[in-house]
């Protein structure tokens, strides 16, 4: 197996473009696309074997692994995340699509893997037209989880040509939307109904509370 390399505008990015990538996803496919962070490994959130396969890159478990959610917008997360007060919404639609990863309690619909129900997820809404184009065309949310680098001075890869020689046996699909950034989503706990810091990242919350 090696991957493709598909270049799609980051601003603007083309419908037949996003459906390639979208048909990726649907049949299987774990893909690397850019975010308003770093880049991501992603796949179908409905698809377990997908899942395991990601896991398998990334090096983890399935029922140990931190995988967070991509979603288009507000609509999606109540599907997934239990217990979100109105307060705490209120804080959601200020701060998205932005760099966040939020920690919610998991809904019973939340999928399982490795057989575990998750106790928590992680909620993430870009600011980035790739990805919100992906989940809107897919239907659903992809599961994202960050591709860290193995050099100790650069921990995320950002140069998408880099990434796909890396990356290239071992996935379907690399998307090329320019150069990413090396600082990661800001990570909120909010499972008690409070705004606890877990991880400074790219977006600062205090702005937002």
């Amino acid at each position: 197996m090696s991957a493709t390399l598909l270049r799609i505008h980051p601003e603007n990015p083309p419908q037949n473009r996003l459906l390639q990538a979208v048909e990726v996803l649907r049949k299987g496919g774990v893909i690397i696309y850019p975010t308003d962070t770093i880049y991501g490994l992603g796949c179908d959130i409905h698809n377990a074997k997908a899942v395991e396969k990601l896991c398998r890159i990334k090096g983890v478990h399935p029922d140990k692994a931190n995988l967070s959610f991509i979603c288009s917008d507000l609509s999606h997360i109540s599907d997934y995340a239990h217990g979100i007060t109105t307060p705490v919404y209120k804080v959601l639609k200020k701060a998205l699509p932005g760099p966040f990863t939020f920690i919610f309690e998991a809904s019973p619909k939340a999928p399982r893997y490795g057989g575990v129900k998750r106790k928590t997820v992680g909620i993430r809404v870009p600011d980035h037209n790739i990805c919100l184009g992906l989940v809107r065309e897919l239907g659903n949310p992809i599961i994202t989880t960050s591709i860290r680098d193995d050099d100790e001075l650069l921990e995320y890869t950002t140069d998408p040509d880099l990434i796909f020689e890396k990356y290239r046996p071992l996935v379907d699909l690399v998307i090329d939307g320019g150069y990413g950034h090396n600082i990661a989503s800001t990570v909120i706990d909010c499972t008690n109904d409070d705004f606890e810091l877990i991880r400074q990242g790219a977006g600062d919350i205090e702005q937002y509370l």
